[in-house]
């Protein structure tokens, strides 16, 4: 990917080096710490070096009669306006400018006070556009944004202080071809999302790949966000319990579950801390009162933590597992929190995948199983 704002733009970090090279230096990385747990050579995802970027922010810059898309700077300083964005995946990338057209051209309704536009796509070239404001909207917004939506062929909604305009939906519905099979994912304007679809795929498929080896008994997965890896991996176990704290990833997951006819799986609203309770006998929730959480017999647990990794009772908890699929979103915390997974199990397969070509983030995962 070539961009002219490489060097100044701070969204891309990694812009004075090849893919190629970017992409071993991030395999050294993860090697690299790592090591005391895994000798074997890491199993390496790559990404599409552009148009791989399915959610994108950019705020807006007003100056004189004129509003442009901005993004922080690379020194973090301040804000440049861009021109160009080629990261972004082609369902947002023939919108957004014909977007940024029209808002210049609707100088007295949706320009004013406008701040931020995000954009949420799918492979399947749907888009939602939410437009972000320091001000009350009101009907006459209502009425220009409302065709708008028709001439970009997309969904639109207005947001300012305590208000949400919706013209139509708040969501995307993506499909993914996983492992020889189609999935449909229902995704929310304000729920998590992976920002790329294709390593997206990849990761799953490489969940479903341990998740074989595996093939009997129940499946306990926390952090599970709209179902991402849970409806996949729900094929090749009796019964699954997947937890998550927010309610609007619950919803979804629960709408996708609907969607691609999936009936074994429960989904449980709580926060990886309350799952460890719960299942320890530790605290009754009352959102459980209807889960016979002692039917289950769970030979496998996924967990996705965000960036600070797993707290002391989950990893305790997860360690009288067979099989653990850690998936990861930062490799130093991963490596701490198998200080203390190795003393129970061993790791059998690691992989890296490059979820955010040109910046130093890195995804990673390890399957474990318990030392007999």
């Amino acid at each position: 990917m070539t961009c002219k704002h490489f060097g100044t733009c701070g969204s891309c970090g990694l812009y004075d080096t090849s893919y190629d090279v970017q992409l071993s230096d991030k395999e050294k990385r993860v090697s690299t710490l790592l090591s005391p747990f895994y000798k074997d050579k890491l199993e390496v995802f790559d990404s599409p070096t552009s148009h791989y970027r399915a959610r994108a922010e950019f705020r807006i810059w007003h100056e004189g009669s004129r509003c442009d898309y901005a993004m922080g700077n690379i020194t973090k300083d301040g804000a440049i306006n861009i021109e160009e964005c080629p990261k972004v995946i082609e369902a947002i990338e023939k919108r957004m400018w014909k977007l940024l057209d029209r808002i210049n051209d609707s100088q007295e309704v949706l320009k004013p006070k406008l701040f931020a536009v995000e954009f949420l796509a799918t492979t399947t070239d749907e888009c939602l556009v939410t437009m972000l404001y320091h001000r009350k909207l009101d009907d006459t917004w209502r009425d220009e944004a409302k065709l708008l939506e028709s001439e970009l062929d997309c969904k639109i909604m207005g947001r300012s202080r305590k208000q949400k305009v919706l013209l139509s939906d708040e969501f995307v519905t993506e499909k993914l071809n996983i492992d020889g099979k189609t999935f449909t994912y229902v995704q929310y304007e304000s729920g998590f999302t992976q920002p790329n679809p294709s390593v997206n795929v990849k990761m799953i498929e490489w969940a479903i790949k341990q998740a074989k080896k595996v093939g009997y008994g129940d499946f306990l997965e926390s952090y599970c966000g709209l179902g991402n890896f849970t409806l996949p991996l729900s094929h090749y176990f009796e019964k699954v319990l997947a937890t998550e704290i927010s309610k609007r990833s619950i919803y979804a997951a629960l709408e996708n579950c609907a969607l691609n006819g999936v009936e074994n799986i429960i989904f449980a609203r709580l926060a990886s801390e309350e799952m460890t309770e719960a299942l320890n006998g530790v605290r009754a929730f009352e959102r459980l009162k209807e889960i016979d959480l002692k039917s289950y017999n769970f030979s496998t647990v996924l967990v996705d933590p965000p960036r600070a990794g797993l707290d002391k009772g989950t990893i305790d908890l997860i360690s009288k597992i067979e099989n653990i699929i850690y998936i990861s979103c930062n490799p130093e915390t991963l490596a701490r929190d198998l200080e203390t997974l190795s003393q129970t199990h061993i790791v059998k397969e690691a992989a890296m995948y490059d979820q955010f070509p040109h910046t130093s983030h890195v995804e990673s995962g390890v399957f474990l199983q318990k030392i007999l």
